[in-house]
């Protein structure tokens, strides 16, 4: 009688549990995100390529081709399609496009433009990147966004990419996590990795003969915050102008931060995260929303995992449920519409991708359903590609990438997410 009546209890608590599927707003955009650098290869003439190959340098190994999206775009586009996205979130890059000061490339130019035609043919909105971490050599060795007209630089080449692309976007963002520096600053800097980091730098600089060389991922947030800010307000006016007419937006880091017992510090951290770029955001045309786990702080700072907390081949905890609180942050500090930019996880274990995408989607449901104004969910990546310091050892990808054949293989994973994207439910 008591197991009985214990299975009937556990019965109707999952059928109040259960949601039945529902229709996404009109115009939700399901998708994939790429970025230039960590996919195309060989981009030569960039700060990142050239800090991979300095001695010392805090790269595991270097981008090399990385997958050779540079030459085999169309077949990136095609899988996605052919999944059943579709958005297709993807980074131009500068170092390509402007590799020496005021020497714009119209060839660059025109394969980013048939890159976006290509996204139109096959019925994936564009989402453009303006700046995904790196910037050309020349311009890191000027002295980068340390320097007050760095801005005026990044917004002359935000004004040329658009007056080339800006007809077939379906919308851009300036800065791919434009509070990254404050990110690293806070929760991922130790002690050990400034004089390494510091060294990469100098041998960058006696590289280009340059007494300085500021790398947007290893510069201080003090010397650069103020002038990214200005890039960012500059360029979003530069790319507003036009052609084109498309929302402007600005994504950043947003992992959830939870206080953990008495005088707990977690206030300060989420301040320090963020700094003034929430208040940026509440500026623009919507907040983009990039998030991939949880962070929780006690009095002393981040609190101990418990034993046996599941963690991802990133390093960092298992927690898909930290995105529905990092959309309600966004929308109630910015009164902004917000697209999920980035949800994903590093794993080498499909079926914890697929069950970190749903519990993920579950948090989007919930955050729609309490009326927040959310516009899209774009998983990173689709490919496995070049992870920036970790090389190639970390796999976020839906399709995993043979990086001597460049042969793609989407993964039980993509053809999950795809059938959602599909259905337009969740």
């Amino acid at each position: 009688m008591i197991l009985i009546s214990d299975k009937a209890d556990k019965a109707d608590k999952a059928d109040k549990a259960y949601k039945a599927p529902c229709a996404v707003p009109k115009g939700f955009l399901w998708g994939v995100a790429i970025s230039g650098h960590q996919s195309e290869g060989n981009n030569v003439s960039s700060d990142v390529w050239l800090a991979e190959h300095v001695s010392p340098t805090v790269f595991r190994e270097p981008s090399r081709d990385a997958c050779d999206s540079y030459h085999r775009f169309g077949d990136d586009i095609a899988i996605a399609a052919d999944l059943g996205f579709n958005c297709y979130r993807v980074g131009i890059e500068w170092a390509r496009i402007e590799p020496e000061p005021g020497q714009f490339s119209m060839a660059e130019l025109d394969r980013y433009a048939r890159l976006l035609d290509r996204c139109l043919e096959r019925g994936l909105a564009p989402m453009l990147t303006y700046s995904h971490f790196t910037v050309p050599r020349w311009f890191a060795a000027r002295g980068g966004f340390e320097v007050q007209d760095g801005a005026d630089l990044f917004a002359r080449f935000a004004e040329t990419a658009t007056r080339r692309l800006g007809e077939n976007l379906a919308a851009a963002t300036t800065f791919n996590e434009a509070n990254i520096q404050r990110l690293i600053k806070v929760l991922l800097a130790t002690p050990e990795s400034k004089p390494a980091i510091d060294a990469m730098l100098l041998a960058c600089a006696q590289r280009c003969g340059s007494t300085q060389f500021s790398s947007l991922l290893f510069a201080d947030v003090e010397k650069t915050e103020a002038v990214l800010i200005d890039a960012h307000r500059k360029a979003a006016q530069a790319i507003k102008a036009g052609p084109g007419n498309f929302p402007v937006g600005l994504n950043l880091t947003m992992q959830e931060v939870q206080g953990v017992g008495d005088a707990n510090l977690a206030g300060y951290i989420t301040d320090s995260l963020y700094g003034p770029w929430l208040d940026e955001a509440a500026l623009t045309d919507f907040i983009g929303v990039q998030t991939y786990t949880r962070v929780r702080v006690d009095a002393h700072g981040q609190a101990e995992l418990a034993p046996g907390t599941e963690m991802t081949a990133a390093g960092y905890e298992f927690y898909p449920q930290a995105l529905g609180a990092t959309i309600r942050l966004a929308a109630s500090r910015t009164g902004r519409p917000v697209y999920v930019t980035e949800s994903g996880i590093a794993t080498n274990d499909d079926t914890r991708r697929v069950a970190y995408i749903d519990a993920a989607l579950a948090e989007v449901r919930q955050c729609l359903d309490e009326g927040i104004d959310v516009r899209s969910y774009i998983h990173w990546s689709l490919l496995d590609n070049f992870e920036w310091t970790s090389g190639y050892d970390q796999r976020f990808g839906l399709v995993e990438v043979d990086f001597e054949t460049f042969e793609r293989r989407p993964k039980p994973s993509a053809f999950h997410l795809g059938a959602i994207a599909r259905r337009g439910e969740l």
